[in-house]
């Protein structure tokens, strides 16, 4: 398969062409305001089926849903909760994903045949033009190969999938740079399941107390099912092996520096870049702008896959705010090996 690089701001029919493609049960590489993802005809699972094969994805690693009007989440969801309404008031359009009670509508390959349903609308005008064009909710993971960091420009998705999907709408760079958050409203309380650009802080300001899963924190059994992406695999890794060291910004970079080996990478804060000039570094924002450090994150980690590097250490925001976001996603990609200090 030869994939297809569209450009709606050079074309004007790439929207309506990515939309025939999806309705004639084609995966095409999308962008979002968080990352790319990798849409299908979220209601059709043989196309469904086809993310998880150009992603290598486990077939227990459920799909979000994405939508580009609130009143779409009544035909997903047979019984909506009203704290979804708040929600969406609150943050959608936006960086949140909500499970929910599933429909008969959607097909078992989405939910990873969960009784429920994770549904987002997007904040990104193509994302949601699509949505509007194809006629028909897209099922869509972050378009990068399984366990590989994810995608926030067109080129990082035609790096992974050239040749495994037919097209990709380039967006330019994500705004965000992680994945959303994805809160479970299905229990009790509502659960937080992954971190990312609505804040912990900022859904209790909606909900009041919010449980947080022990996923956010440490690595889960193979044998314990979940009901939100990345909770349980081995994610946003790049090929060499991640350290996190995690203390204030000085003192973390004094422990790489006493322990990492020359030529070593280190993905590091702005202003500690001079502490390591042997080794190869990727800075990815000051340790106090984590809307830096989000939006950088991925591409820096990606990076260290272009040089010799056989070791990686990093540094780590702590768990405030955005923070929790972006510590996550460097945990998961050290596989939840920390050094604490």
């Amino acid at each position: 398969m030869k994939t297809e690089k569209l450009s709606p701001q050079l074309d004007k029919n790439a929207i309506k062409t990515a939309a025939d493609l999806i309705l004639a049960g084609e995966v095409v590489g999308i962008p979002t305001e968080t990352v790319y993802g990798l849409a299908a005809n979220a209601l059709n699972g043989a196309a469904v089926a086809k993310i998880f094969a150009a992603k290598g994805r486990p077939q227990d690693n459920p799909l979000i849903v994405h939508i580009a009007d609130f009143e779409q989440i009544f035909d997903l969801c047979p019984a909506v909760p009203a704290s979804a309404k708040l929600l969406a008031d609150a943050f959608w359009p936006g960086p949140l994903t909500m499970i929910v009670p599933k429909g008969s509508i959607i097909p078992i390959e989405v939910s990873a045949g969960l009784n429920t349903v994770g549904v987002r609308l997007p904040a990104h005008p193509i994302a949601r033009d699509l949505i509007r064009t194809a006629g028909v909710p897209l099922a869509a993971p972050s378009a990068n190969t399984s366990g590989r960091p994810s995608t926030t420009t067109a080129e990082h998705v035609l790096r992974d999938m050239d040749g495994k999907i037919a097209a990709i709408l380039d967006g330019g760079a994500c705004g965000v740079g992680v994945e959303s958050t994805v809160i479970s409203l299905v229990g009790e309380k509502p659960r937080l399941l992954r971190p990312g650009g609505v804040t912990l802080e900022q859904l209790e300001t909606v909900l009041g107390e919010v449980e947080v899963d022990r996923a956010l924190y440490e690595k889960i059994g193979d044998d314990i099912r979940v009901s939100a992406p990345g909770m349980k695999y081995r994610h946003y890794a790049p090929k060499a092996p991640v350290t996190v060291v995690r203390g204030t910004p000085e003192a973390s970079a004094a422990y790489i520096a006493a322990h990492a080996q020359a030529g070593d990478g280190v993905l590091c804060f702005d202003e500690c870049v001079s502490t390591f000039p042997t080794c190869v570094t990727e800075p990815f924002g000051r340790s106090d702008d984590l809307p830096a450090q989000a939006r950088e994150v991925f591409d820096r980690l990606r990076a260290f896959d272009d040089t010799a590097v056989n070791a990686i250490w990093a540094q780590c925001p702590s768990d405030d705010g955005l923070g929790l976001a972006v510590a996550n996603r460097i945990k998961k990609a050290a596989g939840f090996h920390v050094i604490e200090l």
